[in-house]
C-alpha cells in the first residue's frame, strides 16, 4: 500500500503539530513518521494490528504508542487542528447533491 506514505509536506505539518503537542513524544523523527504510517495504514486496511508489516516496527509497540495517543487525546487535537486548515484537495458528493434520473429510479418510459 504506497499510498500509507506521507509525503515531506504533510510529514513537515505534522512534525510542527506534534513539537507544540505536550502528550506526543517525537523523538527521533524517521521512527515518528514510520508510526503515523503504520497507522494509516491499520486505518486503510482495516487489519488487525498484529498483521501489521514488519517494515514498520514491532506491531505491539506500535499499538502501544497509539493507544497512549489516544487516551491522551492527541489524535482528537490533531484532526481539530487539520480541520481548521482544510486544503480541499479532495471532494466528495452524495446523493442529497446529485440526484438520479428519473428513469433511474425505475420510472417508467414515456410513450
Amino acid at each position: 500500500m504506497s499510498d500509507v506514505k506521507l509525503s515531506d509536506e504533510e510529514w513537515k505539518n505534522i512534525r510542527d503539530f506534534l513539537q507544540q503537542e505536550p502528550n506526543a513524544y517525537v523523538g527521533n523523527e524517521v521512527k515518528c513518521r514510520r508510526f503515523l504510517e503504520a497507522v494509516k495504514w491499520i486505518s486503510r486496511s482495516g487489519s488487525q494490528w498484529r498483521l501489521l508489516p514488519i517494515e514498520f516496527g514491532n506491531w505491539n509497540s506500535i499499538y502501544k504508542r497509539f493507544v497512549r495517543w489516544c487516551q491522551a487525546g492527541v489524535w482528537e487535537r490533531m484532526l481539530a487542528y487539520f480541520a481548521q486548515t482544510a486544503d480541499m484537495e479532495n471532494g466528495m458528493i452524495d446523493s442529497t447533491i446529485v440526484r438520479a434520473h428519473p428513469c433511474a429510479a425505475g420510472t417508467e418510459k414515456k410513450r
